[in-house]
């Protein structure tokens, strides 16, 4: 193709779950988008499953939540079973009140998820969708990036764009274009996965919780879907030809012991090798790697797509502040940095628990047993997911090393005119300042201008703020010594303050890391 080229302000490839919110977030603050798919449909069939409570969050600030909601359901507690079949331990959820203001842990049904997701993000103005459209080639300068695709039928499309996201899975095109390596963190482990849709009269037959059975002879994982959506992940044994195990009659036979053909629909049966993978860079000059083409981790906590939705919820505030000159291009480094370390350190701790779900060997599962046992004082102990999960350690945070800095900020649910709303429905979602309202400190000066206040306690004569029905922020300040937080717009806090000279000190920090 000759002549100008097209010119957006970021090009998503790949428009998946990760391409698709990325989408929306650029489209909901007004900048020019393209996403291309080679596919011109989502795929039907389940893959991820699980999503937790700061995705929804997310999800809700975009204002799809209501149409993901009807195909989620809460994830139960998983019970895991050791050797002998006995009781070891429970990976559970948070109680209530939950801090996120949703269920901490869900399952859902990712075909209609991806669809409203996709749907959601050509709903904007400044988003163009162009699917059944390949990549073909990409250079690029100092000061853009020059894509050729090819659309439906093979006509050409040359497009310029300031930076490009890639989201074009495990993969991926761009990342081996680029010659982007990935690390290898030594997990190999072959699985099969089921999906069956399971008729009403044989859900009696199934645990009714999801279930790790940790048994050297065949290690296997049970998940509780939405409605009659029941997963099973098998591990394969050596010698086993993962094709041949993917057959109907191979399935229904590794399935004995729960159902039989008769029982329900296989809707899937798919061979994998659960990997642990990360980038090494995540960023190229103007080209940044999210989701499955940035990393890819064994599933057994759910967390490989909230990985990914984390990537771009990470990326997009931050290529806004740079694309509207408000943050110089050097914050868009922190994006690898602070990713690639949260990854890291989860797809650890997710390696020690495959590790020990996958043992093999009879004589170390039972001493595996054993240990996790007495971890409980000689009973199954609950741990829970929102404790695996980890908090951000480097990168925008503040360097005082303040309390919380890197965690979630909590959401309560705040009172309304007529009823209780989510504090960021009410409020907002930005960089906020959230001030306890029961000792809120002076308001600093050299905040940057786009930082909202906000104070938020139980019942309190300031007429301002949000009064919060379940102590949850309270709660929180209390713990944590403090009296305000500098919340960034993917929720996490850049640092808290004790004292007016506390807050004084982070304002001023935070104007100066911005610029």
């Amino acid at each position: 193709m000759t002549g100008t080229p097209d010119n957006v302000a970021v090009a998503i490839i790949g428009f998946g779950p990760s391409g698709a919110v990325a989408a929306s977030l650029l489209g909901a603050r007004g900048i020019r988008t393209l996403a291309v798919d080679r596919q011109t449909e989502v795929y039907d069939r389940p893959r991820a499953i699980a999503i937790d409570h700061e995705i929804l969050r997310h999800l809700d600030n975009l204002g799809v939540a209501g149409r993901v909601l009807p195909h989620v359901a809460p994830f139960p507690a998983s019970q895991h079973f050791g050797a002998e079949g006995q009781l070891i331990r429970r990976i559970d959820m948070v109680p209530e009140p939950y801090p996120q203001g949703y269920t901490p842990t869900m399952v859902f049904s990712q075909p209609p998820v991806e669809a409203a997701l996709r749907e959601h993000a050509g709903s904007y103005p400044s988003v163009e969708v162009a699917l059944g459209t390949e990549l073909v080639s990409l250079a690029q300068n100092d000061e853009r990036v020059t894509l050729h695709l090819a659309g439906p039928g093979g006509v050409a499309r040359t497009v310029a764009a300031d930076y490009v996201i890639a989201c074009d899975g495990a993969s991926s095109g761009v990342r081996q274009a680029l010659g982007l390596a990935l690390d290898d963190l030594v997990f190999d482990e072959p699985w099969l996965v089921i999906d069956v849709l399971v008729d009403d009269a044989a859900l009696g037959k199934l645990p009714e919780t999801a279930a790790q059975f940790c048994d050297p002879a065949r290690p296997t994982t049970f998940i509780v879907g939405p409605k009659n959506h029941r997963r099973w992940e098998i591990m394969l044994l050596p010698g086993e030809d993962p094709r041949e195990m993917e057959r109907p009659e191979q399935v229904w036979r590794l399935l004995g012991r729960w159902l039989t053909p008769e029982d329900g629909t296989l809707w899937r049966s798919a061979s994998y090798r659960f990997h642990a993978l990360v980038a090494r860079d995540w960023r190229r000059g103007r080209v940044f790697l999210a989701g499955d083409a940035a990393h890819q981790q064994p599933p057994f906590i759910g967390q490989g797509m909230c990985q990914g939705l984390r990537d771009v919820t990470n990326l997009i505030w931050k290529l806004e502040r740079v694309l509207d000159g408000r943050s110089a291009p050097a914050l868009l480094d922190t994006y690898g940095e602070e990713r690639a370390a949260h990854v890291r350190e989860l797809t650890g701790r997710i390696k020690a628990i495959g590790h020990v779900i996958c043992e093999r060997d009879p004589e170390a599962a039972r001493l595996r047993d054993a240990r996790i046992l007495a971890e409980g004082g000689g009973t199954p102990r609950t741990i829970t997911r929102q404790e695996i999960v980890p908090p951000l350690t480097t990168g925008l945070l503040t360097r005082s090393g303040s309390p919380a800095c890197g965690t979630l900020f909590p959401q309560p649910w705040v009172a309304g005119a007529e009823e209780p709303r989510l504090l960021d429905a009410a409020a907002g979602a930005g960089w906020r300042l959230v001030v306890d309202a029961r000792d809120p400190p002076a308001s600093p000066h050299g905040l940057p201008t786009d930082v909202t206040r906000i104070a938020v306690g139980p019942a309190v004569d300031d007429a301002d703020a949000f009064v919060e029905r379940d102590g949850i922020v309270a709660g929180w300040f209390d713990r944590h010594g403090c009296r305000a937080a500098l919340v960034r717009p993917d929720h996490y806090v850049f640092g808290t303050a004790r004292t007016d000279a506390d807050l004084a000190a982070l304002a001023r920090e935070l104007d100066d890391r911005l610029r």
